[in-house]
C-alpha cells in the first residue's frame, strides 16, 4: 500500500464484511459510509435521525449493492449507548471495525456553556467512546481480528476548552488501549482532523468565515488517508501535512501563545 488511495477491499489487515459508523448521516461519518460501501463491505449506519437513516442505507445499497442496517440510537443518552453496545457484542452477525465518529460542540466559553451541555458532550465523546470500543474490541479480540476507528480532533493538541479536552481524552483512550491490545489482532486508531467542510460548525452555531480556506480538508480525502493509516497500523493518523506540521508546532510552542492562536483560527471552539 504506498498511497492513501491504495485501500481497497484486499488491503483490509484482516477480512473485513461489516463496518460499524456511528454519526454516519453527514460529514466524516457518511464519508467513511461511501468508502466502505464502495469497496463492498455492509454497514450498521447509527445516527439520531430515523428518516435520514433510511434515505442514507437505500442510497448505499442501490449504488454499491451492500447490506446496510439502520440503528437509530441518541449517544448522549443511556439507552441509546446500551443499543449500540448490544449490536457491537452480537457474536452472530460480528461487527469487523467500529468508527466511533459521532460528535458535537458546545458554543461559547468555558461556563458560557450550561453544565447539561458540557455533561452530554463528554457523554458522547468520551463514556460513549468508552464503552462501545470495550464491546467491540472484547468481541474482536476473541475472533482474534477487527479495528476501531476513534474520531478525535487537532483540538485535541490545543489548550481550548472542554472540547479540546474531551478529544484529547479519545486521543490517550485510543493509543493505550491500543498498546494494551497489541498482539491481540485488534488494531485501534484515534483520527485527529482538522476543519473539514461538514455540518459539524453549522450545527453548532459556530462562524467559519475567519477560518482560511487552506486550512479545510476534503472529507474523502481525509478518509482515504485514515484507512491508509489503519492498515499500516498506526495508532493516530493525523491526515494532512499541513496538520502533521501544525500540531508538531503545538508540541514545541508555549502553550499560553498556541492558545491565543486557537482562538483566532477557531472561534474557541476547535475543528473538527
Amino acid at each position: 500500500m504506498r498511497t492513501a488511495d491504495a485501500v481497497s477491499p484486499g488491503n483490509y489487515p484482516w477480512p473485513m464484511t461489516t463496518a460499524l459508523i456511528t454519526g454516519s448521516t453527514a460529514g466524516i461519518g457518511a464519508a467513511f459510509a461511501r468508502r466502505l460501501a464502495a469497496d463492498g463491505h455492509n454497514l450498521v449506519l447509527v445516527a439520531r435521525d430515523t428518516k435520514r437513516l433510511r434515505e442514507q442505507a437505500t442510497e448505499l445499497h442501490d449504488r454499491h449493492g451492500i447490506e446496510a442496517e439502520v440503528l437509530t440510537a441518541d449517544l448522549a443518552e443511556e439507552a441509546g449507548i446500551e443499543s449500540v453496545a448490544a449490536r457491537l457484542g452480537d457474536r452472530k452477525n460480528p461487527v469487523d471495525l467500529l468508527v466511533n465518529n459521532a460528535g458535537f460542540g458546545n458554543k461559547g466559553r468555558y461556563l458560557d456553556v450550561s453544565m447539561a451541555d458540557e455533561l452530554r458532550m463528554l457523554k458522547v465523546h468520551c463514556e460513549a467512546v468508552l464503552r462501545l470500543t470495550s464491546a467491540a474490541a472484547e468481541a474482536m479480540r476473541e475472533r482474534g481480528r477487527g479495528g476501531v476507528v476513534n474520531v478525535a480532533s487537532v483540538a485535541a493538541f490545543l489548550p481550548r476548552g472542554t472540547y479540546g479536552a474531551s478529544k484529547a481524552w479519545v486521543v490517550q483512550f485510543t493509543q493505550g488501549a491500543a498498546r494494551d491490545l497489541a498482539g491481540s489482532g485488534v488494531r485501534l486508531m484515534a483520527l485527529a482532523p482538522g476543519f473539514v467542510r461538514t455540518e459539524f460548525h453549522q450545527r453548532a452555531g459556530m462562524g467559519t468565515d475567519n477560518i482560511p480556506g487552506w486550512m479545510w480538508l476534503d472529507a474523502d480525502k481525509l478518509v482515504a488517508a485514515a484507512l491508509a493509516d489503519l492498515a499500516r497500523g498506526k495508532t493516530l493518523s493525523i491526515p494532512d501535512p499541513r496538520y502533521k506540521v501544525l500540531t508538531g508546532l503545538a508540541k514545541l510552542a508555549p502553550r499560553g501563545l498556541v492558545g491565543g492562536i486557537s482562538s483566532k483560527t477557531g472561534r474557541k471552539y476547535g475543528p473538527q
